[in-house]
């Protein structure tokens, strides 16, 4: 008998080519259908592993979720960008390869990264995320998050609508 085991941990430099193939792979699973084929392309290829590795040295904040040896998805977040909205931190994306969903596991990263954030004095967070991408809409319903504001954004000749979910400390 073999035991796999769920680690959630920080990203360290080691991690950016797998965090950029489970960032390919999740996105073109969220997103086909939704943002255009070729501007999605586009997205996706200028987050290649020499950018993560960039983003990981310089801190940005970016937690995985290891299943055995394979980053099954990762969060990455911090301080809240919008400053209309009264929300201390911000979870800037939340994705997990296809087969990871329905496990339990986005909610253990959404779990880990508020609780970072919280000891980081950012109790109360916001989320974006594509109005259109339901299973999406559906999960932050679904952790408690509340429909505070919207807005749009153009990806090519396409303007797709947003909406902002929030949690109070």
């Amino acid at each position: 008998m073999s035991t796999v085991v769920i680690e959630i941990r920080r990203a360290k430099p080691s991690d950016a080519t797998a965090v950029a193939g489970t960032h390919d792979e999740s996105w073109r699973n969220a997103y086909q259908g939704i943002i255009p084929g070729n501007e999605l392309d586009r997205l996706i290829s200028r987050r290649g592993p020499e950018w993560w590795d960039s983003a990981i040295r310089k801190g940005s904040r970016i937690t995985l979720l290891q299943f055995g040896d394979t980053v099954a998805g990762y969060a990455n977040y911090g301080r809240n960008r919008a400053r209309s909205l009264t929300y201390d931190g911000e979870i800037y994306e939340l994705y997990l390869r296809p087969e990871y969903h329905g496990l339990g596991f986005g909610r253990r990263l959404f779990t880990a990264a508020r609780k970072d954030l919280a000891q980081s004095g950012l109790r109360s967070l916001v989320i974006w995320a594509l109005s259109d991408n339901e299973p999406a809409v559906g999960f932050y319903r679904s952790m408690g998050g509340r429909a505070v504001a919207r807005s749009s954004e153009k990806f090519g000749d396409k303007t797709l609508d947003k909406v902002a979910y929030a949690w109070q400390a």
